[in-house]
């Protein structure tokens, strides 16, 4: 038997129970699903081309031919949004992975040493986070370059600071616990600490906050390639379709509204999700 007992070892059937009786957090895993499930099977669908253009079906609107209507050079609409969904959605969970990655270890040093160290890694991400997360990722994309990589990287590091801050935080509350504690006692080192009874109590939090960064990562992601700094034509984006559709807005208005849609429906599918996962995992209610 363990020396320490680890708390680690939550009430996962009960938090699973009350996510799944959270109506709200369902439907908006359900949205969630469908647009990656539209996303993966892109190649194997049979929709049209989604760069090709057929310069008879210039502007068309939505029909039985095209169920989105087509764009400004004759493109499918519907094919686009499919395959414009790969991009949005890779860019939202690579950035979080990318912001996860280098934020909690980060987050866990600070908080767990404190000290100089703690002193320093915070004034450093006050400091980032005094800047607003939108125009850092401008910034950061303009700089490296206009692409789909580059953006999700700009977007990623942008979202570091939040990390940090939310993973010292709790790591702050947790690693005066008596079964931390305890670990000390018993000879531990900080590293076996760190990872075996501070980070899995920290992580709850930080799994929602990733949940609801990946919405505000695909509307940054969209922001990026409305200003041309992220994926890139003719590759298709949610972004840049609305870029090219707010020419068009009184003679084709369904080229904006799709797009719009999608980043709408998705946005609003991750919060949902968020929102669920808190109340779900939040210890007080359990």
């Amino acid at each position: 038997m363990s020396a320490v007992a680890d708390p680690s070892v939550r009430t996962s059937s009960r938090a699973w129970r009350k996510l799944r009786a959270n109506k709200s957090a369902l439907v908006g895993a359900l949205i969630v699903a469908l647009f990656v499930g539209l996303a993966l099977l892109a190649p194997i669908l049979p929709i049209a081309d989604p760069a090709g253009t057929d310069w008879g079906a210039i502007r068309k609107p939505p029909s039985g031919a095209a169920w989105m209507g087509t764009d400004e050079i004759g493109r499918d609409v519907l094919s686009r949004m499919i395959w414009g969904a790969q991009a949005s959605l890779l860019a939202g969970v690579v950035s979080v992975l990318i912001a996860v990655v280098i934020g909690v270890p980060f987050g866990l040093i600070a908080g767990y040493f404190g000290g100089w160290t703690d002193s320093i890694i915070s004034r450093v991400t006050e400091a980032l986070l005094a800047m607003p997360f939108l125009i850092m990722a401008i910034a950061l994309a303009a700089f490296l370059g206009p692409s789909l990589t580059n953006a999700m990287i700009a977007i990623g590091l942008s979202a570091v600071p939040i990390f940090i801050r939310l993973t010292r935080g709790q790591v702050l509350a947790v690693k005066t616990e008596d079964y931390v504690e305890g670990a000390r006692a018993i000879g531990l080192g900080h590293i076996p600490i760190m990872t075996r009874y501070i980070l899995p109590n920290v992580f709850p939090p930080i799994l929602v906050q990733a949940t609801l960064t990946i919405a505000t990562a695909i509307i940054a992601e969209a922001a990026l390639s409305f200003l041309g700094l992220g994926q890139q034509p003719p590759a298709p984006s949610w972004g840049s379709m609305l870029n090219t559709a707010k020419n068009f807005l009184s003679q084709a208005p369904w080229m904006a509204i799709w797009p719009g849609a999608g980043i709408f429906l998705v946005v609003m599918g991750f919060n949902l999700m968020g929102d669920g996962l808190r109340d779900a995992l939040d210890p007080r209610e359990h």
